[in-house]
């Protein structure tokens, strides 16, 4: 093997995958990235053996190979060349000797033999989502995801493929995230569950790309995400997404418009004194002053309240959250005011955006 390109083109591809290859004792082969010549360049690969990665590095080939290497020292030491040089890379007596500028160095690697097969999923069910859309669906719901896998259906984000377009979800059975993107293509209709750790890596590889589309190719046990020059293949979660729509409230008895910045920051002065193990702080909504009185105490350390204006309709009510989860949805919500609506202090509360009608956040509250 025998290649040359830009440091930036390979800085770019190992920081794509190196990310996925981590310290395994049993398999150390996977700590490697799998280095492939092809037609116009190299595909880099990496895998846990649950989801794998390949990423097309644009290259001149003088001479066809494949081998493997340390993925995270490779990455790390290509991050340390000059972007101006260009990398020459040759496979000598199982060592990449690479040259850049007035620097050579040898890295040790591995036969590809034992590297495991990412595999290859049909492209032919396919599904346009905008790669600005996705992201932001995402992030937006993976942090609700269960991370226990006892029950392993909801440790995973749904991708529910419909009529209006594709709707993501995420519940850890004490909140709800649901976001509604459209479809710039889409193929039947279909439910697939993708696991977090999937969801959670192609999230960080689409925040460090700016491709305009996301094409999603799936199967029945597996996923391909794919972007101009990356492919992230997954296995998914088998088994039913729970019916989730029969907890979302169909009605209210309050509702409430308040500053979201504002009330991050009384929530956040309120959990310093809540009870240790229980994050729990009260939020009271007075009709008739306008205002949400955010308190919250501890034997241990004290108590605190707080008055927030806020406009609100309906019945006085009262409701208490677990803060952590409340914190969690507001900073997901765009825009600067939010609405909650809710019904008593023993059912769930809806958050939204003031002008964001495709976001949804639930939390069930914490009964007294």
């Amino acid at each position: 093997m025998k290649i040359s390109c830009t440091q930036e083109n390979l800085h770019r591809g190992l920081n794509v995958i190196s990310h996925l290859a981590a310290k395994n004792t049993n398999l150390p082969i996977l700590n490697n990235v799998l280095i492939k010549t092809k037609e116009g360049g190299v595909v880099l690969s990496a895998t846990n053996l649950e989801i794998g990665i390949n990423c097309l590095v644009r290259a001149k080939v003088e001479k066809e190979g494949v081998f493997t290497a340390p993925a995270n020292l490779l990455a790390n030491f290509i991050s340390l060349l000059s972007s101006e040089e260009k990398v020459d890379i040759e496979l000598i007596n199982k060592e990449l000797i690479i040259q850049s500028g007035n620097q050579k160095t040898k890295i040790k690697g591995e036969d590809a033999s034992e590297f495991p097969l990412i595999p290859d999923v049909a492209k032919e069910d396919r599904y346009v989502v905008k790669s600005a859309d996705l992201k932001e669906a995402l992030s937006q719901v993976v942090f609700a995801s269960s991370l226990d896998e006892t029950r392993i259906e909801i440790s995973g984000i749904l991708f529910n493929f419909n009529k209006n377009g594709l709707t993501l979800a995420a519940t850890d059975s004490y909140r709800l995230a649901e976001k509604k993107v459209s479809c710039k293509e889409k193929g039947k209709d279909k439910q697939i569950i993708i696991p977090q750790r999937t969801a959670a890596e192609f999230l960080r590889i689409l925040a460090i790309t700016n491709e305009e589309d996301v094409q999603i190719y799936t199967n029945d046990n597996q996923v391909l995400f794919s972007l101009d020059q990356i492919e992230v293949v997954s296995r998914l979660i088998e088994g039913n997404y729970p019916d989730y729509t029969q907890i979302i409230p169909k009605q209210e008895k309050t509702q409430i418009i308040t500053e979201k910045s504002e009330l991050i920051t009384v929530i956040k002065r309120a959990a310093l004194f809540s009870k240790s193990g229980i994050n729990d702080v009260n939020l009271e909504f007075n009709i008739d002053k306008q205002l949400i009185v955010v308190k919250a105490a501890s034997s241990q350390v004290g108590e605190n309240l707080n008055e927030l204006p806020a406009e609100i309709k309906g019945d006085n009510n009262s409701i208490v959250f677990n803060f952590r989860y409340l914190l969690d949805g507001l900073n997901n919500l765009s825009g600067n005011k939010i609405i909650l609506k809710i019904i008593d202090s023993g059912s769930p509360g809806i958050f939204r955006g003031e002008n964001e009608e495709n976001y949804l956040y639930i939390i069930m509250p914490i009964k007294q």
